[in-house]
């Protein structure tokens, strides 16, 4: 539950009175002289002036917990839920009372702790009593720790109402007064007074954009058997994010990739990378969803809480650089843009109260890109205090673009195994809500699909990103079991489920007197996409899409008897599923990578390679020239990557480099090819494929599996450059890799050894831990485990001695998962386990527990534990 409505529930009115119950008042002037005043000295259950016993301590305990599970007279939806089961409420105020029972043993001084903020009072009354909290679930916890916090803000507010405080620690003690945790008092900061008008419009705007945003359309089908859309609350999947470039050097380890939520745990200005269809999108939408309904967790609570989303896809604005903030919304393409008050966008920036969501700077033409930079520099020097978050396709901007201004920058991680798994469940769960008449068969389809996924390499592959995951999983369920193989078959595939079958298995008349074969339907929609691409542009003007049809229908008859341009336009925007109209007057494609898709087909269809040739080193026509390479016969196959290979006068040397390591990466999307170019290509990117940084390893590894047969020998080179070797070797999501990186799992270098033991989240668990993991020295070395999988695979290895918690645990699952017990001697937590960290009892030779970041501080650290704070 959120706490705030918690606190709601715990007005000062009420728990003032029982607070001062606790305490005495001391005589006049009593510690304004030699003799300090401590706190202990003013508890009422202690020493001479003990008024209370333990049983009234427990009873005022009980009336708080009483009075934070109760709902508020009025109250409505989660306003009504109860922070933590009935059956709890006992323990949890026996943990408070044990807490509040320990004021008694703080030693320290009233003028001195009374200049702290309450939270000091509350941690060290939680170090008094570090066990109280132990047996309380994770929801329990937080309720106990809340109310700790209540009551030392109380008990601060008391000591300042003494007689002959000095006025400066009056001050300074009142304004804690009303801050009640640290998500109101952040809050407060950015709700400045507004007039009834703008929160009237701010009120209306948060609910539509959370209507608005409340499907997700990732996958681009609308299939025979399957929704065009999915409820976000039971579609969206977690997301994954890692450190861009990894970090290693933090005694060796990397950190592991997280969860979204918690990479971005305390970020104002992220840049997030990802590749086509990683989901860089859907995670904004699901940011700007979860901010506007205030149903954010727990780790982006403080920072978002009662901020505004404007969600600004940069497809939208490319052309015509950021809008103003006066003009928003109306790129934002929300209905109600007119309806906002004048100069209200601005007030919120200038607040500090928004929350930028720049979707797609890769949208943007790459001359434009460096304008689009220096507007955000500006913007973010104008108005601070607000969280900006981009997305770019990887190589579409350089490493660092935006580091220079503040910006972190993170990497959307490919799609492990347990990731994979969990998409096909949960798409399954989501088709079994829409479609009720088919939940005879979707269990079995959804087994079927998980095995295949699992053993046949091809597939797996394929899986390694939402829009892949989600295509594969609705073309499988309209196929009845069956899949294509490969990336050009599998968009074929939907091609035809979308063009041809779709109207055709509903049995569905014409609804519009057109009626179009497949192959006419797919003639035209690639002259939409070719003149996006030759133009630089992701979406085009209404007009322009109609003009081009118009010049292109004389030459499709089937196409021309049925319709003018106006028509067939509206045909394949109704029809085909391919196309929308994201804002009045303009048009897209649903996704993409099927605009990418169809402008290689008809390039190739036009001979046109000299076009690819010329713009091979634009990152935004990469994908178009792989899939062209997968399109074209044999010798046009030979003649693009001879055009590749060969010198090309203007270019620069970075340029000339990525067109061959293209070339490298395309050999593998090849039918059939002539095995001297194959050769040769190899021939001449041999030499590229060592990598001189991090970054550069890592896009070598995108690629794919055919960078494996390029890499030197691991056992000819030396430590530096065998890491650089992992981490490329490490960024290919196929089991092949295993083999290559079982030549370094000898090394010694912590570096090497840290990429290797951080990369078996992307394999197979039991293969990787056989085959590399047994393999590493453990000498000071942090094993990640992210499931219970590897916690078990480690188990049968006998366990390390440094662990890094990478995953969502309980305590009792590390507990009974870690052995021997009496082995561990480092322990890592990337994730929360709640803040009593008294469950390390049950490691005896335990010395270090290091916490990443983003964590929030812990209570009952056994002694003899070293605590690190990362």
């Amino acid at each position: 539950m959120d706490p705030m409505i918690i606190m709601a529930r715990l007005a000062p009115k009420v728990v003032g009175p029982l607070i001062r119950k606790l305490l005495v008042r001391p005589g006049p002037g009593a510690f304004l002289v030699g003799r300090p005043l401590r706190i202990a000295r003013l508890v009422s259950f202690r020493g001479e002036q003990r008024t209370l016993g333990e049983r009234e301590v427990r009873r005022i305990a009980a009336k708080l917990v009483e009075r934070a599970v109760t709902p508020l007279p009025g109250a409505t939806g989660p306003a009504r839920e109860r922070p933590v089961a009935p059956d709890e409420d006992r323990a949890v105020t026996d943990a408070l009372s044990r807490t509040l029972w320990a004021l008694g043993d703080l030693d320290t001084e009233i003028a001195q702790d009374a200049r702290l903020e309450a939270g000091e009072l509350a941690r060290q009354l939680r170090r008094a009593a570090p066990d109280a909290a132990r047996e309380l679930t994770g929801d329990g916890t937080e309720l106990h720790t809340v109310l700790v916090d209540t009551a030392a803000l109380h008990i601060l507010d008391y000591f300042t109402q003494l007689t002959g405080f000095v006025a400066r620690t009056v001050v300074e003690n009142r304004r804690t007064l009303g801050r009640i945790d640290d998500t109101v008092g952040a809050l407060a900061a950015r709700l400045p007074s507004r007039s009834a008008e703008d929160a009237a419009f701010e009120t209306q705007y948060a609910l539509d954009t959370a209507v608005l945003h409340s499907h997700l359309t990732i996958f681009g089908l609308d299939l025979v058997h399957s929704p065009d859309s999915w409820p976000l609350d039971a579609a969206y999947l977690g997301l994954r994010c890692e450190p861009e470039p990894p970090a290693a050097d933090r005694g060796g380890a990397p950190e592991p990739a997280v969860p979204a939520e918690h990479a971005l745990s305390g970020l104002c200005r992220v840049l997030v990378r990802g590749v086509a269809g990683s989901g860089k999108t859907t995670l904004l939408q699901w940011l700007a969803v979860a901010t506007a309904r205030g149903e954010l967790p727990p780790t982006l609570r403080r920072a978002l809480y009662g901020r505004v989303p404007f969600l600004l896809p940069v497809r939208r604005f490319a052309h015509h650089g950021l809008p103003s903030p006066g003009t928003f919304l109306a790129a934002a393409c929300y209905p109600g843009a007119e309806a906002q008050p004048p100069g209200w966008a601005d007030r919120v920036l200038r607040a500090g109260r928004a929350l930028l969501l720049i979707d797609g700077v890769d949208e943007a033409p790459e001359d434009e890109r460096e304008a689009l930079r220096r507007k955000l520099r500006d913007w973010t020097a104008l108005y601070p205090g607000n969280v900006w978050i981009v997305t770019s396709r990887p190589s579409a901007v350089r490493a660092d673009w935006l580091t220079a201004d503040g910006f972190t920058e993170l990497s959307l991680a490919p799609m492990s195994r347990e990731d994979i798994a969990a998409f096909i469940q949960r798409w399954h769960r989501a088709a079994a809500q829409q479609a009720p008449d088919d939940l005879d068969r979707l269990p079995h389809y959804e087994r079927t699909l998980l095995n295949a996924v699992r053993i046949t390499r091809d597939l797996g592959r394929l899986a390694t990103n939402p829009l892949m995951c989600g295509m594969i999983c609705a073309l499988h369920r309209d196929r009845r079991g069956y899949l294509p193989n490969g990336r050009k078959e599998l968009y074929e595939a939907a091609l035809s489920m979308l063009l041809e079958r779709r109207d055709r298995e509903r049995a569905m008349g014409t609804t519009d007197g057109i009626d179009l074969p497949r192959q006419p339907k797919i003639q035209l929609l690639q002259k939409l996409a070719h003149w996006m691409l030759v133009n630089g542009r992701s979406e085009m003007d209404r007009e322009i899409a109609v003009d081009t049809l118009a010049q292109h229908l004389p030459a499709i008859p089937d196409a021309a008897r049925q319709g003018g341009p106006e028509e067939i336009y509206r045909h394949l925007l109704n029809r085909t599923g391919l196309l929308r109209e994201p804002a009045p007057g303009t048009v897209d494609f649903v996704h993409r990578t099927f605009q990418d898709f169809l402008a290689a087909r008809a390039t190739v269809q036009r001979h046109d390679f000299g076009l690819l040739l010329n713009h091979a080193h634009l990152s935004e026509w990469e994908d178009v020239i792989r899939m062209a390479v997968a399109l074209a016969r044999p010798d046009e196959c030979a003649a693009l990557l001879n055009g590749l290979l060969a010198p090309r006068p203007g270019i620069r040397a970075a340029e000339a480099r990525h067109r061959k390591l293209l070339a490298a990466a395309c050999v593998g999307h090849a039918t059939e090819l002539d095995p001297e170019v194959r050769h040769r290509v190899r021939r001449f990117t041999r030499d590229m494929v060592r990598p001189s940084t991090v970054a550069g390893a890592r896009a070598l590894g995108w690629i794919g599996p055919i960078v494996l047969e390029m890499l030197p020998d691991p056992a000819e080179v030396s430590d530096g450059e065998a890491y650089l070797l992992a981490v490329t070797a490490t960024s290919i999501a196929d089991d092949m890799a295993i083999d290559y990186l079982a030549g370094l799992r000898k090394r010694t270098y912590p570096e090497v050894r840290a990429q290797l033991a951080g990369a078996w989240r992307r394999y197979d668990t039991a293969r990787y831990a056989r085959e590399i993991i047994a393999h590493l020295d453990p000498d000071g070395l942090f094993f990640p485990v992210a499931d219970t999988e590897e916690l078990h695979a480690l188990r049968e290895l006998g366990g390390r001695p440094c662990l890094q918690i990478a995953g969502e645990f309980t305590v009792a699952e590390l507990i009974d998962g870690i052995v021997p017990a009496d082995g561990l001697v480092r322990l890592w937590l990337a994730y929360g386990l709640g803040t009593s960290m008294a469950w390390l009892a049950a490691f005896p030779r335990l010395e270090e527990l290091r916490l990443s970041g983003r964590l929030p501080p812990v209570t009952g650290v056994p002694d003899g534990i070293r605590v690190v704070e990362l």
